[in-house]
């Protein structure tokens, strides 16, 4: 299911009567460490624009292309350097799994599995899915998890997968029309979640809007986002070895932030230096282990998630309606 898209160039004229969001010098740095990260002189590259959400960006492990969805559109978009943007999956994550979906939202997060297969939260459907197979009549999923005790979950939001093969995921309402106050809305809070298995365990049903989600190199750490606009905040939670998980600590709070910079708390990434790359308000911000924030790589609109490529050279970014590209100091 790959089609073509033709890329449209805003003439000089256009273009100067409706500049650019996108900031010209965007790496604001505030200590000394982000050089190690990013250099202050990085400019971000626009690759694709036009869509209505874009999220959940990933790298392809066999090619190194950039899978990522436009939530409200129920599609998953492929870009890379020789082809530019073509059509991967539609439907992504509302197929009519769910009798009466509230909303008809698509897919958001997306990784790609230790057995590279692609899985996906899907907000509409409910659930986490696993894709088995694109064809003509379209692609065939297969659900890992829809359901905590009986109820289904509100709309899966981001996962990440741990070494062990268990999946953790975040579960806000952002796929329900009306939210917390939709009449399809089952679970009485919105829950971070760990899959083994077929078991789902609760991680935590503390935090009012759990988003984007990333582990510590060492997965000793869950770190997870907040996007609250009363509570715009990372949490870090402690991983023991016997499975178990600890009380959660707050790891940053930039709820100050909310009203004058675009954004809240969503996805993020871990570098091997254990340094975080978490979209937020005014764009991607880096933070390093102890939660101290080093700098931002400022977006110009509110950025929504980010991947790295797979020697880790760039980092890719979803912002808004655009897909966006910087490059990084951290190739493997």
């Amino acid at each position: 299911m790959r089609h073509s898209v033709a890329l449209l160039f805003l003439t000089s004229s256009l273009a100067f009567a409706n500049p650019s969001p996108i900031p010209a010098n965007p790496v604001q740095q505030l200590k000394p460490e982000l050089s190690q990260v990013i250099a202050t002189d990085a400019q971000l590259e626009i690759l694709a624009e036009g869509f209505r959400w874009a999220e959940g960006p990933v790298a392809e492990p066999k090619t190194g292309d950039i899978l990522f969805s436009d939530v409200p559109k129920n599609k998953i978009w492929r870009w890379n350097a020789k082809d530019g943007l073509t059509l991967y999956l539609s439907p992504s994550g509302h197929t009519g799994f769910v009798d009466e979906p509230s909303i008809k939202e698509g897919s958001n997060g997306l990784i790609f599995n230790q057995k590279d297969q692609l899985v996906l939260a899907q907000h509409g459907d409910r659930r986490l899915a696993v894709l088995k197979s694109v064809s003509a009549k379209g692609p065939e999923y297969q659900s890992l998890t829809t359901s905590y005790q009986g109820k289904l979950f509100n709309s899966p939001n981001d996962v990440v997968q741990h070494s062990n093969g268990s999946y953790l995921f975040t579960d806000p309402p952002y796929g329900l029309k009306d939210a917390d106050d939709s009449k399809q809305k089952q679970l009485a809070f919105n829950g971070v979640y760990w899959l083994k298995g077929s078991d789902v365990t609760l991680v935590t049903d503390q935090l009012t809007r759990p988003n984007g989600l990333a582990l510590s190199p060492d997965e000793k750490w869950l770190y997870v986002a907040n996007s609250d606009p009363q509570a715009a905040q990372w949490w870090k939670y402690a991983l023991a070895a016997d499975g178990t998980v600890g009380e959660g600590q707050l790891f940053f709070d930039a709820t100050a932030w909310v009203n004058s910079k675009p954004g809240l708390p969503d996805g993020l990434k871990v570098l091997p230096s254990g340094h975080l790359l978490a979209t937020g308000p005014g764009g991607v911000l880096v933070f390093n282990a102890k939660g101290e924030h080093l700098g931002t790589i400022q977006t110009g609109v509110a950025a929504a998630n980010a991947a790295l490529s797979l020697n880790k050279e760039y980092l890719y970014i979803t912002a808004s309606s655009y897909l966006l590209r910087i490059k990084l100091k951290t190739a493997a």
